[in-house]
């Protein structure tokens, strides 16, 4: 399957999604570190978590609001994981309705 497609889909959506799942797998490799004093663990949820963002960010700075975005239902996920980022991403993409 070719990465490069015609569709009128961005590529940078399934960016977001996929960083936003990479970030709960740090999250949860992380506390599990934690709970059994694992440094390799935490370390690795830790490094996962920081891969995330990053993922995230270069994501959204490609998105364009206007016309990309899941509106009200991103940025009340947004709030409801405690995600700042998905959370202006979803307002500012609320306002073009």
């Amino acid at each position: 399957m070719s990465s490069n497609s015609n569709s009128n889909q961005p590529q940078e959506q399934p960016g977001l999604v996929a960083g936003h799942a990479q970030y709960v797998k740090g999250a949860v490799e992380s506390t599990i570190g934690s709970a059994i004093s694992s440094h390799a663990w935490k370390g690795s949820g830790e490094q996962d978590k920081a891969q995330a963002v990053a993922a995230m960010k270069a994501a959204g700075e490609k998105r364009d609001p206007a016309t990309q975005g899941y509106g009200k239902t991103e940025e009340l996920m947004g709030r409801a994981v405690g995600c700042e980022g998905m959370q202006n991403e979803g307002a500012r993409s609320a306002k073009k309705d």
